[in-house]
């Protein structure tokens, strides 16, 4: 089967131009910049890269952007005051803690501290309930840029079997709340992880496989039917002495071997998480405007 490439860097970068546009507008006519904050704490390679390209991308859109940093052994209290003072910024529209936190941190507490209407992670537990019982809201990033994949590339999904590996807080509920809902998705959603015993028969049954599950490789050919449709979430760094970087990402699909079966399949990189970034900048601009939340 000759399968569709779904291209997350080049439908990001044609979301950013029309959000960039969207601000220029905005802006001409007297209103605020949107202005996104980030907090760092640490030097997780993979954190950094992410901060990194999120400047990248709110410079792109036309968004105001600052970077707080902090070193690893940063206290509770200091990073709690730190999201008391962003919360109380009338500049900063929205803002995210670049997880995951150190150990000696509670995330949830932290999580618990931003002010909804500025979590434009979606990581908010009023957030999170608003979208599962399907009120505006703000959708956690990676979810929310699948979706727009699928809307982008009209891939059908109403009526579908969607299959969800994994059930993390932050792609695999949020995407089966999602997949489910009848002005999202509208799909009939399995979601496995690691302990379903049938995991390998509802992948093969599904129409649509939604894998996050964080292990490289895991989805192979014998698990996916003829004309699937693949999203791969995972990004796993596994060492490669041929490259600079002594390291290249990788999927939790075997994509050579699955992508001939598929009907649309993303790669890794280059598929889900220019999406993500992306969507993060959706939701800072609906924060800039008010949309959700007056």
């Amino acid at each position: 089967m000759d399968y569709k490439l779904i291209d997350g860097k080049a439908t990001a970068t044609a979301i950013k131009k029309e959000i960039a546009e969207e601000v220029r507008k905005i802006v001409e006519a007297g209103g605020k910049q949107p202005h996104l904050a980030a907090v760092l704490v640490g030097h997780d390679g993979g954190s950094e890269t992410y901060v990194k390209n999120k400047v990248l991308a709110c410079e792109a859109c036309g968004f105001k952007s600052s970077l707080i940093r902090f070193e690893s052994d940063v206290t509770e209290e200091e990073l709690l005051a730190c999201v008391d003072k962003l919360n109380n910024d009338d500049d900063v529209d929205g803002f995210i803690m670049q997880l995951p936190l150190p150990k000696h941190i509670d995330e949830q507490k932290i999580i618990m501290a931003v002010d909804y209407r500025k979590d434009v992670d979606g990581f908010h537990p009023i957030n999170v309930g608003r979208m599962s019982i399907g009120l505006p809201c703000f959708i956690s990033a990676t979810p929310l840029g699948m979706l727009t994949l699928l809307q982008h590339y009209n891939i059908p999904t109403s009526g579908k079997k969607c299959v969800i590996l994994g059930r993390s807080n932050i792609v695999g509920k949020p995407m089966a709340q999602l997949m489910m809902q009848k002005h999202f998705g509208d799909a009939t959603v399995t979601v496995c992880h690691s302990h379903s015993k049938t995991l390998k028969e509802e992948c093969l049954a599904a129409d649509i496989i939604i894998a996050a599950i964080g292990k490289p490789e895991f989805v192979t050919a014998d698990m996916v039917k003829e004309g699937a449709v693949v999203l791969d979430v995972g990004t796993t760094r596994v060492p490669d002495p041929s490259r600079p970087s002594g390291f290249r990402l990788t999927g939790d699909v075997k994509f050579d071997e699955v992508a001939p079966k598929c009907s649309y399949i993303t790669p890794v990189p280059g598929g889900v998480g220019p999406m993500t970034i992306c969507s993060l900048m959706k939701n800072t601009l609906a924060a800039g405007k008010k949309e959700y939340y007056k």
